[in-house]
């Protein structure tokens, strides 16, 4: 059955769905505000990477200064992640909606459970993003506030032509898509991630307005950074050899057990920092941003997005099994804990970091366990990781898989990263671990927040 938005449903290969797809005139008015919205998106999203990019490239070289200076000298980087941290989280007191990630909003608003996000939200999200990301370099993604400020940007285009409100959720959820593809250089990604995770159904005609919305908005933000994978330089990687499938199948079943344990661990942080509310929200999230600061000066490469980490692996970088043991605990604790302190920041850069440091893990452990294998395995893990622990987290197995794909243009692990997918989505599905975004939309409609209908915004 194809879903065609109108309130029924009509057979695949109807004639009638594909004449009012062509012909109707509101769908002509939306295709117009897709194309112009997804254009101002992909600009701006541009713009916020290309700005993330800098701000990291800065803080790299104030932890080189501090590191080269008196005693006293590392003091400086704390104090700018704590204050960064501290002033994101007070403009999320302004614009509350901008807490977090916002893809949980964006999911609430395609299923009428909220009120669409106004356009305060973008520059809330995009000053507050680059503090909390780029500035105080906590363990948040970029695509969080990207998805957001382009949901707003396309309900804000509805709003100016006075559409029905089902007419602006669609443009909301098409133009989060964007965001998505513009975060991550990824446009078939995004179109997974519509359907696979927000909308949860396919529907013909928001398919198309996907199409054309994604299209201008990556090619707007290409203007900006260019047209390479966000990973171009990866090792060689040969198709792993059949016989290792189930090495896989055993990795995807670990993986999907983290998985678990790490979403039962965000929502525990915020559940843990809601009841210290004596302690004002500004504050907390300053004494995290110095803890990440004290972790920025010792070893900056633990702690940010994850993108330099991840690229490091990806192209062969050899680090040593305790140290990479220390990553992943170290970023396993501290993702949750930074995207507790409610600043601006979404989780799926994290996960992507995390995921290889984790196949980087499996990788030695294989060789060890496994001696006699004909290949180095360890770059194979990593991808596999990355789309694996993606799947068990965020259960969208197909919308990780491509993203991987397309962010690394390495397509002979695709069989390794199904299989293991599968096994993730299996070991969470039987522990009855909820989606992470659907527990979270859950979470901010019991608290009436995020703009939630008739509710009263707050961080969620």
């Amino acid at each position: 059955m194809v879903d065609d938005s109108h309130g029924h449903d009509e057979p695949a290969g109807d004639a009638g769905v594909d004449d009012d797809l062509l012909t109707g005139r509101t769908l002509w008015v939306i295709l117009l505000l897709a194309l112009i919205a997804g254009a101002v998106a992909g600009f701006l999203g541009g713009a916020f990477r290309w700005l993330l990019e800098h701000i990291d490239a800065w803080r790299g070289d104030l932890v080189d200064w501090s590191h080269g200076h008196a005693t006293w000298a590392w003091l400086v980087p704390v104090a700018v992640s704590a204050v960064a941290a501290a002033a994101a989280a007070a403009i999320a007191r302004w614009q509350p909606l901008s807490a977090g990630s916002g893809i949980q909003h964006v999911e609430a608003v395609d299923r009428g459970e909220a009120d669409p996000p106004p356009l305060s939200v973008v520059p809330a999200r995009f000053v507050g993003g680059l503090l909390s990301i780029g500035a105080a370099g906590m363990v948040l993604g970029r695509e969080g506030p990207t998805v957001h400020m382009a949901a707003a940007i396309g309900a804000a285009a509805g709003r100016w032509a006075r559409l029905a409100i089902d007419e602006i959720r669609l443009l909301q959820t098409v133009l989060s898509g964007t965001g998505l593809a513009v975060a991550f250089n990824a446009p078939i990604s995004a179109v997974f991630f519509i359907f696979e995770e927000v909308a949860k159904k396919f529907r013909l005609r928001e398919a198309v307005v996907t199409m054309v919305a994604v299209a201008i908005g990556v090619g707007a933000s290409r203007l900006v950074l260019g047209d390479q994978p966000d990973f171009p330089h990866v090792g060689n990687v040969s198709a792993p050899s059949l016989t290792t499938v189930p090495i896989f199948v055993v990795f995807g079943l670990a993986v999907g057990l983290l998985g678990v344990v790490y979403n039962r661990l965000i929502l525990s942080c915020m559940d843990i920092f809601d009841s210290i509310g004596r302690i004002p929200a500004v504050v907390k999230a300053g004494v995290i941003g110095g803890v990440v600061g004290i972790l920025l000066f010792a070893e900056p490469d633990v702690v940010g997005g994850g993108d330099v980490l991840a690229h490091l692996i990806l192209t062969g970088q050899h680090f040593a099994l305790p140290a990479v043991i220390l990553y992943v605990a170290v970023r396993f604790v501290l993702g949750p804990i930074s995207y507790a302190a409610g600043t601006p920041g979404g989780i799926f850069a994290p996960i992507l970091a995390l995921g290889a440091l984790m196949g980087v893990v499996a990788g030695r452990i294989t060789e060890v366990v496994v001696p006699g294998l004909d290949q180095d395995l360890t770059i194979a893990f990593a991808l596999v990781g990355m789309s694996t622990l993606f799947a068990a987290i965020v259960r969208a197995p197909f919308t990780g898989l491509v993203l991987v794909i397309e962010m690394t243009a390495v397509t002979s692990v695709t069989i390794p990263m199904l299989v293991s997918g599968a096994m993730a989505v299996v070991i969470a599905s039987l522990l009855r671990s909820p989606p992470i975004y659907d527990a979270l939309r859950v979470r901010m409609l019991e608290r009436g927040v995020g703009g939630a209908r008739g509710g009263v915004a707050g961080p969620s």
